[in-house]
């Protein structure tokens, strides 16, 4: 199978070594994204929901460039630096996938620390 290296400029670009995403197969791996508004390059303000809602505006143009959204993904991990967050960050989460359709399959680990101290980080599996 063939790698394909997915890049938008409308989410931040990678701040290492890796793709914003990569297509293979029928599939979409995205790396994590964090709550950086793509033209400032910083991290959003308003705490654990303004950032868990520039995540998923992230994931939203990321997963558009790949060919596919946020009702063709199947697996999730969420990256938390603070477990006590879960609930405003469930909350969040939950307002962008169709609870009549299955819901993705979904980790969520609290972490010591994420890039540039942002609250949550979150990478997705999709199918095109």
């Amino acid at each position: 199978m063939i790698k394909e290296r997915v890049n938008t400029k409308n989410a931040p670009q990678a701040i290492g070594p890796y793709s914003q995403a990569v297509k293979v197969g029928d599939f979409v791996y995205t790396s994590g994204q964090l709550p950086i508004h793509s033209e400032s390059g910083i991290i959003v303000s308003g705490g654990l929901e303004a950032q868990t809602h520039q995540v998923f505006r992230n994931l939203i143009e990321v997963l558009k460039e790949a060919g596919t959204d946020l009702d063709h993904v199947v697996k999730a991990t969420v990256f938390l630096k603070n477990m006590d967050d879960f609930q405003a960050m469930n909350a969040v989460y939950g307002s962008y996938f169709n609870p009549k359709e299955p819901l993705p399959a979904r980790s969520a680990v609290q972490v010591a620390r994420l890039p540039k101290d942002a609250l949550v980080e979150i990478e997705v599996v999709a199918i095109l």
